[in-house]
């Protein structure tokens, strides 16, 4: 995975996308000195079942923000798109290149844009709209000509996009020693967790995360992983 760098703009649909993706990564990056922001297309207000929209958002917004502090990350935005109805267009990738224009990160993390996690596990319409548009901000943001004006001035200094939880994967971040990091952050969406399973959230975050860590060392020289899909600019 390519380390020379110093800023990163990691950008998702929803609060624990980056948790279940890839904060076990983020938290090494941070405890080696580098900056990485987080932007969320939405505050997940249609992620809890059992909580309206209203009580929901505000609450996962919380949750988010004490998940990035777990793995050093304190600068998390919200863009406020609806939740589960997040359209590919030109509205988004505005949003997405001012962000980027703002930030001017050189990597830019998302999550699996692709139809599937693998398989026949179908992904969901917000992963995979949101992700396509974060790979094409990244050429809007350094175009001047493109959403002139948003965000400031051009920033055409993304080196990479590198994307979490591709199927496709093809590099990885040894986690050995921030697995726990990334364990921690995700049990700070314990609300969410607690509508989804009835197993404690920490053994739950517990298991999926060594779960995914170790399917991935498979591919990886041995050691727990986090994997990502990253597309070079």
């Amino acid at each position: 995975m390519p380390d020379d760098w110093q800023r990163a703009l990691a950008i998702v649909a929803h609060p624990d996308d980056l948790e279940y993706g890839c904060a076990a990564a983020i938290a090494g990056w941070t405890g080696a000195g580098k900056q990485v922001a987080y932007l969320l297309a939405t505050r997940g207000e249609a992620g809890i079942d059992t909580l309206e929209p209203g009580k929901a958002g505000p609450l996962r917004e919380q949750e988010q923000r004490a998940s990035a502090a777990v793995v050093g990350v304190d600068v998390v935005e919200f863009l406020d798109h609806a939740d589960g109805v997040i359209q590919y267009g030109t509205r988004l990738r505005a949003d997405l290149a001012a962000a980027i224009r703002r930030h001017r990160p050189e990597l830019v993390i998302t999550l699996n844009h692709h139809d599937t996690w693998g398989g026949t596990a179908w992904n969901t319409p917000d992963h995979r709209d949101l992700g396509r548009a974060v790979l094409d901000a990244a050429g809007d943001a350094g175009n001047r000509w493109i959403f002139p004006g948003e965000g400031g001035e051009p920033w055409n200094g993304v080196r990479w996009v590198a994307v979490a939880a591709s199927p496709q994967a093809t590099h990885a971040v040894d986690v050995t020693d921030t697995l726990e990091l990334g364990v921690r952050s995700l049990v700070e969406h314990r609300a969410y967790i607690e509508a989804l399973t009835d197993q404690d959230p920490e053994e739950y975050a517990r298991e999926l995360l060594t779960g995914f860590a170790t399917q991935s060392a498979e591919r990886f020289g041995g050691r727990p992983a986090v994997t990502f899909e990253v597309f070079a600019r």
